[in-house]
């Protein structure tokens, strides 16, 4: 049976020609017939030529997110075909050894708009950001069982935060909620059933290594901490000291559980308080600092707000430092682009009249690729500053 046909505008072609995957509501012309939400569609343009084949969404400004391109053709075997090919790339990247935690499917940058999946020790926490994904649940689990299945003890979905009509989140196959992680053989607890996003930021693992490289002997602050990447880097490096804050009591009982965990001796101080009162009533002066906060802009109208608050931060970061310290600052905002957060933070740096170096431009790792067409997916920016 034919798929129903989004029609776009003249002209609207040229993004999907370059394999952009979203076509937005601006773009379309018309529809050949009423189309209901996840449904697969085929995009043309104004003179009736393939251009591709995706989902279609009546939510939001993206109105289909294509999966294949031109005179590529949707089979049976494209999540089988996909996710071998993401787990192919994961064994380049990564030593199973010494971690075994890791996001294999990164959306678009792995080819399918709209879908996340993390791994944690054969446990697989999946992520729907479209209608049209979510309805396929049972196949992508089948695809998983049936590619990697002496990697698969449990499939767990949760998508209910990505997509609120979706209800509960719900186990596909197997029972557990936790798991003991591996990242560059320091441990994690991770609970993907009550934890913040699939459980665990693994975004942020070639930067927690980086920090240890400049924690020996340091004390070390780590801001929005959640559950202590950063402070068991610096610890494993043999931090001095290592203070974590997070405003969420959970959050700080888990940073200290994963240090007990790993370093049962270790001098680390796990604080709930909000970031930005602890920095104006702190006077500890910290040789390293993270600041790692949630995203303060997830649209276009909170942009100023949030440019304000990354600013006002990296000047309580800056004048928490001590002489020669080291800043790890990030922002994961995707509406805060790389040259507006570097300029943010330089304007925080110009308040303070500090002499400061740049030693290390940040991103997401490796494991969370970009595509090359889909700049939209780089979205983790950091930066490394030596502060005299």
């Amino acid at each position: 049976m034919s798929l129903p046909k989004v029609i776009l505008k003249s002209g609207k072609e040229k993004s999907i020609q370059r394999r952009h995957p979203w076509i937005f509501s601006g773009a379309v012309y018309g529809v050949s017939r009423e189309i209901n939400d996840g449904e697969m569609v085929d995009v043309v343009d104004s003179k009736n030529n393939h251009l591709g084949t995706g989902y279609f969404s009546d939510k939001g400004s993206i109105v289909v997110r294509i999966l294949t391109f031109g005179d590529e053709t949707f089979s049976e075997n494209f999540w089988k075909d996909k996710l071998q090919s993401a787990w192919y790339l994961r064994t380049q990247i990564l030593d199973f050894e010494v971690t075994n935690a890791f996001r294999v499917i990164h959306g678009e940058g792995d080819g399918i708009s709209g879908l996340i999946i993390d791994y944690y020790d054969k446990n697989w926490v999946i992520q729907a950001h479209s209608t049209g994904v979510f309805l396929q649940m049972d196949k992508i689990a089948e695809a998983i069982k049936s590619n990697f299945p002496e990697y698969c003890e449990t499939i767990y979905c949760k998508s209910s935060g990505t997509l609120p009509n979706t209800g509960t989140d719900y186990f596909l196959f197997g029972n557990k909620a936790e798991a003991v992680a591996k990242e560059n053989n320091i441990l994690f607890s991770v609970n993907w059933v009550e934890g913040q996003k699939t459980g665990f930021f693994l975004d942020q693992r070639e930067n927690r290594k980086l920090l240890g490289e400049f924690s020996k002997g340091k004390k070390v602050l780590n801001t929005f901490c959640y559950t202590g990447g950063f402070s068991l880097y610096a610890m494993s490096a043999g931090a001095e000291l290592v203070t974590s804050v997070d405003i969420s009591q959970k959050a700080v009982d888990l940073a200290a559980s994963n240090m007990e965990l790993n370093f049962p001796n270790a001098n680390h101080k796990a604080i709930a308080d909000d970031v930005f009162n602890f920095m104006k009533e702190n006077h500890q002066i910290y040789d390293v600092i993270v600041l790692d906060p949630p995203a303060f802009a997830k649209s276009i109208k909170s942009k100023h707000t949030a440019t304000q608050a990354y600013k006002r931060l990296n000047i309580a970061g800056l004048k928490a430092l001590a002489p020669n310290g080291i800043l790890f600052t990030f922002s994961c905002s995707q509406v805060i682009d790389d040259v507006l957060f570097y300029n943010t933070v330089a304007a925080a740096a110009i308040e303070t009249g500090r002499n400061i170096r740049v030693l290390h431009k940040l991103e997401q790792g490796p494991d969370h690729p970009t595509n090359i067409y889909h700049p939209e997916g780089h979205y983790l920016k950091g930066l490394v500053l030596f502060v005299e």
